[in-house]
């Protein structure tokens, strides 16, 4: 004969919600089903329509998996390395960088089954990602006013900065080559580069990395010897991103087949260049 158990059928958090009795099974099946739809993460589902409270998700959460519960109302998120990813990373898994001690990072999350978070997080920083449970709307606030302070994207630059932006080319001797008056004002395409390289200089990276691929197109910094993504503009605007790179230093936009060597001088003051 059949079990009737009714939570032989749920696994994970779902499962514990039920044997907690914070939720029926029909419910909590309803629940799940109507967020994968929605492609939603199954806690969030389950707080912003209010069928279950946030901190009783969370203590669940922690029981089942054996992982301790962190409060975000104590952690000082001015210091939190949100830098490390992009906006798009944060949201998409719902999950926030809080701290990193050593070749580790630490990550928030209010789903301790969100494994793709982690594997996420861990690919685009190339250290160590360990998931810290947190309750979900504390998740929320802690998510939007992260991302509020964030003080590198490329958003936050002020247009005073670039007015006081000085570009000049290289040393003379490394032109090789005609550029054409539309590739060097093009002044979308010239403000964006202007600030992608002055928001490196501030920050103080080793490297930038221009990478376009099939479909995106996105721009990384190295900083500390970890690559962290700082924008990712239309694909169509790569090259002229690209020739503009050029024009500043002095190489031919034209030659595609070789690696060209340039140097790009920039005054941001009278006492800084």
């Amino acid at each position: 004969m059949a079990s009737t158990n009714p939570t032989i059928h749920l696994s994970g958090l779902a499962r514990r919600l039920v044997m907690d009795g914070l939720i029926g099974e029909d419910e909590a099946f309803k629940a799940h089903e109507t967020a994968l739809k929605k492609r939603q993460h199954f806690v969030s589902y389950l707080v912003e329509n209010q069928i279950l409270k946030s901190q009783d998700i969370a203590w669940s959460g922690a029981q089942e998996f054996g992982v301790p519960l962190f409060d975000l109302s104590v952690m000082d998120l001015e210091s939190a390395p949100v830098n490390l990813v992009s906006e798009k990373l944060i949201r998409h898994h719902h999950a926030l960088p809080l701290f990193k001690r050593g070749n580790r990072l630490y990550v928030a999350i209010s789903d301790p089954t969100n494994l793709g978070a982690i594997d996420e997080f861990k690919f685009h920083t190339g250290v160590n990602t360990e998931g810290v449970l947190v309750e979900e709307v504390k998740l929320n606030k802690a998510i939007e006013i992260a991302l509020d302070e964030m003080d590198t994207t490329m958003s936050d630059l002020m247009d005073a900065d670039l007015d006081n932006l000085d570009v000049s080319a290289g040393d003379d001797e490394n032109a090789d080559g005609d550029v054409s008056e539309s590739d060097i004002d093009d002044t979308p395409v010239v403000r964006f580069v202007n600030k992608v390289l002055l928001d490196a200089i501030n920050r103080g990276a080793s490297d930038v990395h221009l990478e376009p691929y099939e479909k995106d197109f996105r721009v990384r910094f190295r900083h500390d010897g970890v690559l962290h993504e700082i924008a990712s503009p239309p694909r169509s605007l790569a090259m002229r991103i690209v020739a503009r790179l050029k024009v500043m230093s002095r190489m031919n936009i034209a030659e595609r087949r070789v690696p060209q060597d340039g140097r790009i001088k920039m005054n941001l003051s009278k006492n800084r260049s």
